[in-house]
């Protein structure tokens, strides 16, 4: 049975001040990601429909506070808590030093992946994925 934990994970992207490792596992992304600045993503959406990200996640807040917004509700997401965002939502807040477990069907997480990536590079933020992504 596949396994991952944030030590094994191969997979590396940085993008600003994101930084994830992930594994893929049987088609779906297990992704253990640290925001090491506080961040509104809105505008790396930009380009998406309706500029939502479009994937859907599971996860759990191992750390901190993020804030998406599902619908035009907010949702906050706390420290010990699981969480599920689907499809049409937009991360209007991560505070600094927030750390997350989730997990996303890989081919919709990586088409999101490759809009964020691009918009980051245009707003002049650093962007490092692994080589399969580029």
């Amino acid at each position: 049975m596949p396994k991952v934990s944030r030590e094994s994970a191969t997979q590396i992207e940085e993008v600003g001040p994101v930084r994830d490792r992930f594994e893929v596992l049987h088609g779906y992304s297990v992704n253990f990601t640290i925001f090491d600045e506080d961040i509104d993503a809105t505008p790396l959406l930009e380009g998406l429909p309706q500029d939502e990200c479009q994937c859907p996640h599971w996860g759990y807040v191992i750390e901190g506070r993020m804030i998406v917004s599902v619908g035009g509700v907010d949702e906050v997401y706390e420290t010990g808590e699981a969480f599920y965002t689907p499809p049409g939502h937009v991360p209007i807040h991560h505070q600094a030093h927030t750390k997350v477990v989730m997990f996303s069907p890989e081919d919709e997480l990586r088409r999101t992946g490759d809009a964020v990536a691009e918009n980051a590079e245009t707003q002049g933020l650093r962007v490092q994925r692994p080589p399969q992504f580029l």
